[in-house]
């Protein structure tokens, strides 16, 4: 008997950034592996500037239809090619006002159950002056929220994990598990993390 999954709500916030951009690919992977995710892409335009891959002083609703086009085109492009097991619903908000506000409200009017959004990285006095959008989404939303920024950690290869002795440390090396079929499988200590 399969059971059908509720539709989980996933609010994208998107402008083009490059850590918009990973937040978008992140949310794109997980609708793949999970179609019952529906996605709700939020462009906020800024009602003075637009935005940066179209520039303009006069934010109008026909402004915001031909951001709301490129993003459909931008996100349609991103499933390219994908493998999902059914179909992936998707929304794209072309919102005009401040985007913290924009992606909040949208997030209480589709009932979201998470958030994804980049962080720029802004620091200092340059985050003191410009705000974090994505601080404040984190504080305010009243679901989780994934801040999605580029990898930092340099790869590791887990594969050449080498045996300590263990009376050396307090240390409990990890056990590996596995989970199909309704059943949680222990995998010999012998396995290697892979």
């Amino acid at each position: 008997m399969t059971e059908h999954l509720a539709p989980s709500q996933v609010v994208v916030a998107y402008d083009f950034s490059p850590s918009a951009e990973l937040a978008l690919m992140r949310a794109v992977d997980v609708a793949c592996r999970a179609p019952h995710h529906v996605l709700h892409i939020c462009t906020a335009l800024d009602k003075h500037s637009g935005l940066a891959v179209a520039p303009t002083d006069d934010v109008t609703v026909e402004y915001a239809d031909r951001i709301r086009q490129l993003v459909v085109d931008h996100v349609t492009a991103a499933f390219a090619g994908r493998y999902v097991a059914c179909e992936v619903q998707f929304f794209v908000h072309a919102r005009i006002g401040k985007p913290a506000e924009e992606i909040l409200s949208l997030a209480h009017e589709v009932g979201a159950d998470l958030v994804f959004i980049g962080s720029h990285g802004k620091t200092g006095i340059e985050r003191l002056l410009l705000g974090s959008t994505s601080e404040r989404v984190v504080r305010e939303a009243k679901c989780p929220v994934m801040v999605i920024r580029d990898v930092g950690y340099a790869p590791v290869d887990l594969l050449h994990m080498l045996a300590e002795n263990p009376h050396s440390h307090p240390y409990t090396p990890p056990h590996r598990y596995s989970y199909t079929n309704a059943a949680v499988v222990t995998r010999p200590d012998a396995w290697p993390i892979s």
